[in-house]
């Protein structure tokens, strides 16, 4: 018997749990020729601001042993444009679309919400809270200002909003919960992890602004940690991101506690890669004789509770 993918997150119904991880996948359609992207969970698009925005100057994307690092600054053509080509675009591809947004203020992320959410082909909103790219402070750390960012987005939203967080805190576990308890409906853990890189040749960052996000295969126990600590502590689903290249990857996220899993990186070398995860997906649930995906849930995490 064929296994059960399906998932449901935050009301939105995925024929599997595998979503593109915001930044890595373009606007989420170019890809159109390359992969059958009506066989994904749902794309999440780069992050999109209200204003258009240039990014960091080159170079800005630096390769190191087992992930890479950037700092692309949350290059983007402005949330008008947006709505105008990119997004009609995505509706084709018949997959639920959840839409990155970051901001310099509130009102800037109330505004481009308010935006998307008069679009019928949006599913959901990615909040961007943890951006290590921003000159300013990162949102998630500052714990009123993530209220009033998720609270005053809620209040203009008439889709389900997410909060994308920072690892980069003493306890994920209570930053998840204060997301949850502003009215996200979902969180991703987690984004990059600060870090830096210079050339022994030139002496030189590698980054144009020295430090930048790292992402990779390097990342991933330290992502299932933050969503394993995460799991029993908040009621809303978790996307688990962070280092995942295989089907095994997304499937430890998941028994750690994750709903769903965002693919990054992996699909930055190939994006075929997220085909495969899903394909193994579906062999691992089948080996195993797993009904349905929502079986493996927190399995870990749960038997931890019990002993």
């Amino acid at each position: 018997m064929k296994p059960d993918l399906s998932i449901e997150f935050a009301g939105i119904k995925l024929k599997n749990p595998v979503l593109t991880a915001s930044g890595t996948f373009g606007y989420g359609y170019e890809s159109a020729d390359l992969i059958p992207l009506e066989r994904l969970g749902a794309i999440v698009t780069k992050t999109i601001t209200l204003e258009p925005r240039l990014g960091n100057v080159q170079p800005r994307i630096a390769e190191v042993a087992s992930g890479m690092l950037n700092t692309i600054g949350l290059q983007n053509i402005g949330v008008k444009s947006f709505v105008e080509e990119p997004l009609d675009n995505l509706c084709k591809t018949g997959v639920p679309i959840i839409v990155s947004v970051a901001g310099a203020s509130v009102s800037e992320y109330v505004e481009t919400v308010k935006i998307l959410s008069a679009h019928s082909g949006v599913s959901a909103i990615e909040l961007n809270l943890s951006c290590p790219n921003l000159k300013k402070k990162i949102v998630c750390h500052d714990l009123f200002l993530m209220q009033d960012v998720i609270k005053g987005v809620k209040k203009v939203s008439k889709v389900p909003i997410i909060a994308k967080l920072s690892p980069l805190v003493t306890d994920i576990a209570e930053l998840a919960l204060t997301a949850q308890n502003a009215g996200s409906d979902g969180v991703v853990l987690a984004n990059t992890y600060p870090a830096m890189a210079i050339d022994v040749k030139t002496f030189k960052p590698k980054l144009s602004t020295v430090k930048g996000g790292m992402s990779g295969a390097c990342i991933k126990p330290m992502s299932v940690r933050c969503v394993y600590d995460a799991y029993s502590n908040i009621k809303v689903p978790i996307v688990g991101c962070g280092g995942i290249m295989t089907g095994e990857d997304a499937i430890e996220f998941m028994l750690a506690g994750a709903t769903a899993v965002g693919v990054g990186s992996s699909s930055l070398v190939s994006p075929a890669n997220l085909i495969k995860v899903i394909d193994e997906i579906e062999c691992i649930l089948k080996e195993k004789n797993i009904k349905s995906l929502k079986e493996i849930i927190g399995v870990v995490n749960n038997g931890q509770k019990e002993k």
